[in-house]
């Protein structure tokens, strides 16, 4: 399936729910692209999952901003692949930095940058520690086995309406 066409579904994918995130957040390795940086070089030709450029295509078109949040050791070889793909101009914020902090630092980074609030974020990632950390700062966050792809995509939109749709929790009664 082309860009195009994935774009196309991706948009009347979007169309499906009356309340969207304000940033979609992704991970690189193993989540926009099947690969791990620092096991590349800069010199190669890096491509994406087939459905995430036309994703991306799609969240830009409906305007709803994007970030990335890599705790790659080689953010310079991430920065390149991002240049060579021509995905530069897609993201508010990128934060590729090694981190023990299970992206919770990246998270900090990204609102501080945007001020969007957690709870208005979508977030994609393939490893589970990282959805759980982010997942506790109120971020509705999605594991995803083999890249963002339109099944990936759709439960994540879904996941974000249900949550967005849940009442506030009351505050707890003062002790006196």
């Amino acid at each position: 399936m082309g860009d195009e066409r994935v774009k196309a579904e991706a948009l009347q994918i979007l169309g499906l729910f009356q309340v969207l995130p304000r940033l979609v957040v992704f991970d690189l390795d193993y989540t926009l692209w099947p690969f791990y940086c620092e096991c590349r070089s800069k010199r190669e030709s890096p491509s994406l999952y087939r459905h995430a450029k036309g994703i991306m295509c799609a969240l830009k078109e409906k305007g709803v901003d994007m970030a990335i949040a890599s705790r790659s050791p080689t953010s310079d070889i991430a920065r390149v692949f991002i240049d060579k793909l021509e995905l530069q101009p897609m993201f508010v914020a990128q934060e590729i930095f090694s981190s023990w902090t299970h992206k919770t630092e990246h998270f900090q980074k990204i609102h501080r940058k945007t001020g969007v609030p957690y709870k208005s974020m979508l977030f994609f990632d393939d490893e589970d520690r990282n959805i759980q950390s982010v997942s506790k700062m109120g971020v509705t966050s999605v594991l995803v086995n083999n890249g963002l792809n339109l099944d990936m995509f759709k439960l994540g939109l879904s996941n974000f309406a249900t949550t967005a749709a849940a009442p506030e929790p009351a505050p707890a009664p003062e002790d006196k």
